[in-house]
């Protein structure tokens, strides 16, 4: 039999954090186990506790990444998608559709743990991605596009419209390839029916 390696690994933390998100999308975070995770890094069983506490510490930083990571996604989608606001909004819900269907195992990961008790910092990193939401609504009213009022009333009705589409497809009650088709004919719904009487 041989032996497991000394702690030896130069980027523990990031290799750690690559593999529980493979096995996130494959297993489902119940599955996750760090002991798992350093068998494959090819490190101790105990090399992780270096990084991670325990396996919520790692299932919150696989969330927090999630949200840097979605924030980072729909700011790219908005700068390519110009000034036009039509344009923008189609190319925010697109990307926001496109990460909830590729990585719904870590979309999921990321909504309970931002709800759960003690996770501030998670909480913060949610405010980048949805902070993104909330400031094109405001443009929206600002540009005369969408009715004036709460933006955040008007953004809970598009948020839940674009996450009632990520749940039929990830449920495969919607094919995957309509994906596209439907987005726009919700967000253009959602501009006709915003639009300021």
């Amino acid at each position: 039999m041989t032996p497991v390696p000394a702690y030896h690994h130069g980027n523990l933390r990031s290799t750690l954090l690559a593999a529980a998100e493979r096995s996130l999308r494959q297993h489902g975070a119940g599955q996750l186990s760090l002991r798992e995770l350093a068998r494959e890094a090819g490190v101790s069983h105990a090399a992780p506790r270096r990084h991670f506490a325990d396996r919520q510490a790692l299932l919150d930083a696989l969330a927090e990444a999630g949200f840097a990571r979605l924030h980072a996604e729909l700011r790219t989608a908005l700068a390519a998608a110009g000034t036009d606001f039509g344009s923008r909004l189609h190319a925010m819900a697109a990307a926001y559709l496109r990460f909830a269907t590729e990585d719904a195992a870590l979309l999921e990961l990321m909504f309970t743990g931002k709800h759960r008790e003690g996770a501030e910092h998670l909480v913060a990193a949610a405010a980048g991605p949805f902070g993104l939401m909330h400031d094109l609504i405001v443009e929206g009213q600002a540009r005369g596009v969408l009715e004036p009022g709460s933006p955040d009333r008007a953004g809970i009705v598009l948020f839940a419209t674009l996450q009632g589409i990520a749940t039929l497809v990830n449920g495969n009650l919607v094919a995957p390839g309509l994906l596209d088709g439907i987005t726009r004919t919700a967000v253009d719904q959602f501009l006709r029916g915003s639009r300021p009487r």
